[in-house]
């Protein structure tokens, strides 16, 4: 479950999102730059994973930086001063005495600022991906690259994001992450707001002989957002660094190998090995071959809505619906298989019927949320996994299932209600059975239905 969404008013009298999760020893995670809270906290799979094993260390503090996300929009400074209020707003709301810090990207430059400032209180530090700036200058091709998207920005929002996105993850990642970097960029903050924001300066270059705390410096020979002669200025210049170099391009730990940023982060912090984590039910659902419960939803005349409210307003409603969904499956204990989007529809696996049946009856208000219907269906059978999809003809036919309900309907194969009908606890209407497109034999199909109380 997602923790809740808590704020701080800063001196100024803005509110600063932020979010606590964990126990243990305090470990503080800046924003990157443009963010929103809710996108470390469950958006992807990889992002969800990514926290719970900080989490399950430390308690991991999280926060929005004025002007984005979920903090205060109304910013009018874009100095390193303002970010370094934020930070200081968070970490005193939460009471920690002693904390450790992991900056991310932009995160790295409050992180800086704040072991320089309060260098009694911060124990240790990694930093990812991150550069001191100052004297490090972008490279020719970096700089061009630059100066397009600062262009963009103002004046094709929609083109700078995808850009953006694809300079994060220049080697790729999973469609879903992918997807989902672009969606949290587009609700972090306006254009407007994005353009001040990447202009403001905040140079921590003068402060790295100074700051003495145990540092672990992280950085990805490829990352074309911060240079890797960043990472290696900054653990010589500081006064008690060691510096890590990992092979690979992702500017974003989460993506790509995040096990080699992980472990050794886990270990530099608490001083020991992470014992290895224990295969997860999710995990398990979609082994190399076996049985999964498999759900399928699709939005209900996709086609004619986007024609009657447009393509952009569409995949708007979309996209939020599909957010929602994958929290649902995941809270649900299932996995939203990547890549499969709304549109195309939503693919889940599942080790439990009664999990499944879960998920898919909160599926409703959900779609009824943003104005949308949902044709919904279950069925369990055999499946094959490649990379991190899952195909197989017990797929299809979930998906055909799915078709034959009506907008708000679950309906479920035999096999699905025989295995749920003792532990669900809900009833099943016989739905007849029916012949699906692509399938030899018919299949007897169940609505699913709330059992009465009382």
């Amino acid at each position: 479950m997602a923790p809740r969404i808590q704020y701080a008013r800063r001196p100024d009298g803005a509110r600063t999102a932020y979010a606590v999760m964990g126990e243990g020893p305090v470990l503080v995670m800046p924003p990157g730059g443009l963010t929103t809270i809710d996108w470390y906290v469950g958006d992807t799979e990889a992002h969800e994973r990514f926290c719970k094993r900080l989490s399950a260390h430390r308690t991991l503090v999280l926060y929005d930086r004025h002007g984005c996300g979920l903090s205060d929009r109304r910013r009018t400074d874009f100095s390193g001063a303002d970010d370094m209020i934020d930070m200081e707003t968070v970490i005193d709301k939460v009471g920690a005495e002693t904390l450790d810090l992991f900056g991310i990207s932009w995160g790295g430059s409050p992180s800086l600022a704040y072991a320089s400032r309060h260098p009694e209180r911060v124990s240790r530090m990694v930093l990812y991906g991150t550069g001191s700036h100052g004297r490090a200058k972008p490279s020719p091709e970096h700089q061009a690259s630059i100066d397009t998207r600062n262009v963009l920005r103002l004046n094709d929002f929609e083109t700078y994001l995808r850009m953006q996105a694809t300079m994060f993850y220049p080697s790729g990642t999973t469609p879903e992450t992918f997807q989902s970097l672009t969606r949290m960029l587009r609700d972090s903050s306006t254009a407007e707001m994005a353009d001040a924001l990447d202009k403001g300066e905040f140079h921590t270059q003068h402060l790295l002989p100074d700051i003495q705390t145990p540092t672990l410096v992280i950085h990805r020979r490829g990352d074309l957002m911060a240079r890797f002669e960043w990472g290696q200025y900054m653990a010589r210049r500081l006064g008690n660094a060691e510096f890590l170099p990992l092979e690979g391009d992702a500017h974003l730990p989460w993506a790509d190998d995040a096990d080699s940023v992980l472990g050794p982060t886990i270990e530099f912090l608490t001083g020991s090995e992470e014992p290895p984590p224990a295969a997860s039910p999710s995990e398990a659902t979609i082994a190399p071959g076996g049985t999964a419960i498999i759900l399928f939803a699709d939005i209900v005349e996709s086609t004619s809505l986007t024609e009657e409210i447009g393509d952009a307003a569409f995949r708007d409603k979309a996209r939020t619906l599909d957010q929602a969904l994958r929290k649902i499956i995941r809270g649900a204990g299932g996995r939203p298989v990547e890549g499969k989007l709304l549109g195309d529809g939503v693919l889940a696996v599942f080790t439990s019927a009664k999990n499944a049946i879960e998920a898919a009856m909160g599926f409703g208000k959900a779609a009824e949320a943003v104005g949308l219907g949902l044709h919904v269906g279950i069925h369990a059978g055999d499946v094959i996994r490649e990379g991190d999809n899952v195909f197989g003809g017990a797929v299809n036919i979930a998906a055909r299932i799915s078709g034959e309900s009506a907008a708000g309907e679950v309906l479920v194969s035999q096999t699905v209600r025989e295995l749920a009908r003792t532990s669900a606890g809900v009833s099943f209407e016989d739905g007849g059975e029916r012949q699906l497109k692509g399938v030899g034999e018919p299949v007897r199909v169940w609505r699913v239905g709330v059992v009465a109380s009382g």
